[in-house]
């Protein structure tokens, strides 16, 4: 071979900065987000375990209801009526957009399209 030696440091060096992101942060997980939970549990339209894994799906459902048939009423699990709205309905306890949905959608690396259309609500800093 005839420049072995600086082939294969050169090798080990790149091997080194490529996978650097990789063995740097082993071991060290991100903390699960906090988010700022409402008072009460009462007005939600479903159990908090539900909301957790499939609000995209509600609120997917609901724009459905809402544009295309023109329906605003969705009764809850508890049987409660409310009005299919994210800012009049979800927003009025989960006031805070930077404390509540930030929190998780910024943990879960995804950005909601529901702003594109709603108008997002005013942070109280």
């Amino acid at each position: 071979m005839y420049d072995a030696g600086k082939i294969i440091p050169g090798i080990i060096l790149f091997l080194a900065v490529f996978t650097f992101p990789l063995w740097s942060n082993m071991g060290q997980a991100v903390p699960p987000p906090n988010p700022e939970l409402p008072k009460t549990e009462t007005a939600c339209v479903d159990p908090r375990e539900v909301m957790k894994t499939s609000h995209m799906q509600l609120l997917n459902e609901w724009r459905d209801l809402v544009v295309r048939d023109g329906n605003r009423r969705w009764v809850g699990f508890n049987g409660r009526e409310h009005i299919m709205s994210l800012q009049n309905n979800c927003m009025s306890c989960h006031s805070s957009k930077v404390k509540f949905c930030d929190q998780c959608h910024n943990y879960a690396g995804v950005t909601p399209y529901c702003w594109d259309c709603h108008i997002e609500p005013k942070e109280n800093m």
